[in-house]
């Protein structure tokens, strides 16, 4: 068992380590722009930012799919499947990102029109938006390839990927804006090159690992129908499953704004602290992911359970570390955030669920991690359709009642439904896995 602990440190440290310096790169961007000479610039980047955040968060069933199938062809020692599962992928998300680059005009244009932005931050924001999306295909590959090397167990080459892309993205921040006195659209383009210069070493890192595997690539393994079929069926549940999520997200920031500008401040700030618990559990979830798959590629409940409980028991820990922290300093990090009195007031409020939000989390996280890799997508999905649902619904109740704590007792429901709809899924999936041993995963 003392194994199964280091490997599933092994695999999770530089998931954590990774999603730790993604905020760096956020705080460059606004530090470079925010030392132009106009607000409009700063807030161009900002709503830019997001619009491609929630774009592209609707595409990450690419790294989660690819993961899971990837991962149960390497516990089946099928090193030849392996390889294809990555070109599926690679040609779906070179597809997706075609087509968005093809888009691009009506997509900025709905875009910004439902931010309900300034004339001069729209006009900046274009520019962004215009610049940026060139970079799509290759931030869609960046996704593939993340979640193949998560399944090979290269979970150091997911660190190095993303600081080599925050580094280069901060580096070409610094030469266009500050170099070349781009202004919004340089940000953009440096994302862009960041992506394409990230995608190459990825490239590289995978040809390495396919040598070192004696993994071969084939046309028609590529192309099989059958497999092509599954891929699809996966991702599109994967993809309905991230827009409910995303839909709730939206809902809950939605409905804090007509609440008050005051309670969407505190909820924005409130909102960090989920993030910050998500970046270290993913980290355990994305480990969930590929050992479960690998032991479902082995045939092997024995190594299905022992993945489950020693990710879980490491999940479960941190989280309630996590808890205690905000019990103890949560105060204190609001003041961080915010120098406002009357905001970091208002937010103490509510500061009760976001304690104990970690621990209600952490088994839905783990759930994703343990369902994503099994490819038990369409129990994942339905699961998410059930639970936006609840939210809803709690929420329409519960808000003309009790306001913001209405809408925070939905939320906090919200994650807990989550748990418990794939919780009683679980056995299922579990009674699924034989529990003869007939391979090893890799």
């Amino acid at each position: 068992m003392r194994i199964w602990h280091r490997r599933v440190w092994q695999l999770s440290l530089p998931i954590m380590l990774s999603n730790a310096s993604t905020p760096l790169l956020g705080m460059v961007d606004t530090a470079v722009v925010g030392h132009l000479d106009s607000a409009h610039y700063l807030g161009a980047v900002a709503v830019g930012s997001m619009i491609f955040s929630l774009l592209f968060w609707g595409f990450g069933f690419l790294r989660m799919g690819t993961t899971g199938m990837t991962a149960q062809s390497l516990g089946a020692g099928d090193y030849d499947e392996t390889v294809a599962h990555l070109a599926r992928a690679v040609l779906l998300a070179m597809g997706i990102g075609l087509l968005l680059i093809c888009l691009q005009i009506p997509l900025s244009r709905i875009a910004f029109t439902l931010t309900d932005s300034s004339e001069a931050v729209t006009t900046e924001g274009m520019r962004y938006f215009q610049a940026r999306i060139w970079g799509a295909p290759a931030t869609l590959l960046n996704y593939c390839l993340m979640g193949w090397f998560l399944a090979m167990n290269r979970t150091r080459y997911v660190l190095a990927l993303q600081l080599t892309l925050n580094g280069a993205n901060i580096l070409f921040d610094l030469i266009f804006v500050v170099g070349l006195s781009y202004t919004a659209d340089g940000v953009g383009y440096a994302s862009v090159i960041a992506e394409c210069v990230a995608a190459g070493i990825g490239l590289i890192l995978v040809r390495r690992l396919i040598q070192q595997q004696t993994g071969r690539l084939s046309r028609a393994a590529v192309l099989n129908t059958a497999a092509l079929k599954r891929l699809l069926a996966v991702n599109a549940d994967i993809m309905i499953r991230t827009l409910c999520l995303q839909v709730g997200f939206l809902w809950f920031t939605a409905q804090g704004s007509q609440i008050s500008d005051l309670t969407l401040a505190a909820n924005a700030i409130l909102l960090q602290f989920q993030t910050f618990t998500s970046f270290a559990l993913d980290g355990f979830a994305y480990t969930a992911e590929s050992l479960t798959g690998q032991a479902k590629g082995a045939r092997s409940r024995r190594q299905f359970d022992i993945a489950v409980i020693v990710s879980s028991l490491w999940a479960g820990i941190f989280s309630l570390i996590f808890a205690l922290s905000y019990l103890a300093f949560g105060p204190a990090i609001i003041g961080l955030l915010t120098d406002l009195q009357h905001v970091r007031d208002h937010a103490a409020l509510y500061l009760p669920y976001v304690i104990l939000l970690p621990i209600i989390s952490v088994a839905s996280f783990q759930l994703d991690g343990v369902f994503i890799g099994a490819t038990e997508t369409r129990a994942l999905r339905n699961a998410m359709v059930v639970s936006l649902a609840a939210f809803l619904a709690c929420g329409y109740l519960l808000m003309p009642v009790m306001g913001n704590h209405g809408l925070w007792i939905s939320f906090t429901l919200f994650m807990a439904m989550r748990a418990i709809t794939l919780g009683i899924a679980y056995p299922r999936l579990r009674l699924s896995i034989p529990t003869t041993e007939s391979g090893q995963s890799g």
